[in-house]
């Protein structure tokens, strides 16, 4: 989350002509993050999120906005989308498509234990099982399951468009890794919605639970161990990277409670891992290498996730 796109609070007045939410009191913009521009927005009735879609268009968006309706309603905790007197809720304003959601309870965890792991273990497996009707519901009204964006032929494009900013150490393992992403067979992983960026700052903590789930917009249907993975790459690691076992299994035990994972699964683990940490290791290269303009962007080191892969393909 971060500023791209300014919004005074005049703008934002004109904007929720409309919502019975009350007066605005106070907008501040929120830095963390890197895709999309997001301001919190208190009124005189509750607190809410603003946020402005940068890449999306007015088309793509009501999958994400449908899906944390979806996923509220079966239990998983997530933001409610806000609609105005009309029933809607996506708007432009200053020329991009926008929302306004509820702002959950809690904060998110910057050092977590192994309880935190286990409560984030759990709460993925639930939003896996829950998101299987709502793809049930897309596919009925002959949608099409919504593709990952950042897929393996999103890695390839980005790799070339990097490529050559890169030491010839850091370009030999790239090859090596995308070579090795080519032979990959994934075939008998299940699939289904997944988050597909569940970072510490994208989970909510309202003292030792899960308060909830943000930023659902890379959400699509992919393998579900790739977004165990992710989780772990973040939750489950020390400083350097390398895997911290306690955190690791404590994930890993609490999401198997309520959704075992396959053989095939366990067989691809350290595989996807790896996978895992290229995608990000790509998605910061290349934020680093073309920088979007924005008021408080936060650029992210994309040595931290080469790191994390090097050790995903020494523990191989």
């Amino acid at each position: 989350m971060s500023v791209f796109t300014s919004v005074s609070v005049q703008e934002l007045q004109a904007w929720l002509q409309g919502y019975s939410i009350g007066e605005v009191i106070e907008l501040k913009g929120i830095s963390s993050g890197i895709t999309n521009t997001n301001y919190f927005v208190t009124t005189t009735q509750n607190k809410y999120v603003l946020t402005l879609f940068e890449h999306n268009t007015m088309d793509e968006l009501p999958y994400f906005i449908d899906l944390m309706s979806h996923l509220a309603t079966h239990g998983v905790p997530c933001p409610q989308p806000i609609t105005n007197d009309s029933g809607i809720s996506l708007h432009m304003l200053n020329g991009k498509p926008a929302v306004l959601i509820s702002c959950l309870n809690g904060h998110d965890i910057k050092v977590p234990e192994a309880k935190h792991c286990a409560e984030v273990g759990a709460v993925l497996a639930k939003m896996h099982i829950a998101g299987q009707s709502f793809e049930e519901r897309v596919t009925n009204k002959a949608g099409k399951p919504h593709r990952n964006p950042r897929d393996a032929n999103w890695r390839v494009k980005v790799a070339e468009q990097v490529m050559s900013h890169l030491a010839v150490e850091d370009q030999q393992l790239l090859k090596d890794t995308l070579a090795f992403q080519s032979a990959l067979n994934i075939s008998e992983l299940p699939k289904g919605i997944i988050h597909a960026d569940l970072f510490r700052d994208n989970v909510l903590f309202d003292g030792d639970k899960v308060g909830g789930l943000i930023d659902f917009y890379y959400a699509c249907n992919d393998l579900f161990v790739y977004d165990l993975a992710i989780a772990v790459n973040d939750w489950c690691v020390q400083a350097d990277g390398a895997l911290d076992h306690a955190r690791l299994n404590a994930m890993l035990n609490a999401y198997q409670e309520i959704r075992p994972l396959t053989q095939a699964e366990q067989a691809a683990w350290n595989s996807i891992l790896r996978i895992a940490a290229l995608r990000f290791w790509l998605s910061r290269l290349y934020d680093k290498i073309y920088p979007q303009d924005g008021e408080l962007t936060h650029a992210k080191d994309p040595d931290h996730f080469k790191n994390i892969l090097k050790l995903r393909i020494d523990q191989r």
